[in-house]
């Protein structure tokens, strides 16, 4: 199964940078490649959320469970239905002194044995090349540049 992980330093608080990124339904706002983000529902310490991302014209849709721990400054999340067989991971931010170390991990599994060795190294640079995206949005947010 692909991993990918991709991390970034972000100059800014870590409670600043959970808040931007627990904020899910605001990202088609400043991500290009995000279509859509809603909550269907809300619980304590998680949500359920359905997202639409357009991956080189390609719709891709997914719903997940979201999972928040701002003591810890970490979300996990894992597909519930979707496109994907399987996707999970986490965002976790790691305050320093010069800002936060935040990073995205991606779990997947395409779904399809016979032609996964073909499609999931072209599945996971587009992941990597997605999440480095969502990364560089988010510092965006945080610091205005």
């Amino acid at each position: 199964m692909p991993y990918v992980e991709v991390s970034k330093l972000i100059k800014g608080e870590g409670r600043a940078v959970y808040d931007i990124i627990s904020d899910m339904e605001a990202y088609p706002s400043f991500m290009k490649d995000l279509v859509s983000v809603k909550v269907s529902e809300r619980g304590p310490g998680y949500d359920i959320s359905s997202w639409v991302s357009d991956v080189d014209g390609r719709r891709i849709a997914w719903t997940e469970r979201d999972c928040f721990y701002p003591e810890e400054l970490k979300i996990t999340y894992q597909q519930t239905a979707g496109d994907l067989k399987k996707m999970e991971g986490a965002w976790t931010i790691e305050p320093r002194a010069d800002g936060c170390w935040v990073t995205l991990a991606v779990d997947f599994e395409f779904g399809i044995p016979m032609i996964a060795g073909l499609l999931n190294p072209i599945l996971k640079r587009k992941v990597k090349e997605n999440s480095e995206n969502m990364l560089a949005a988010i510092k965006k947010q945080v610091e205005g540049a």
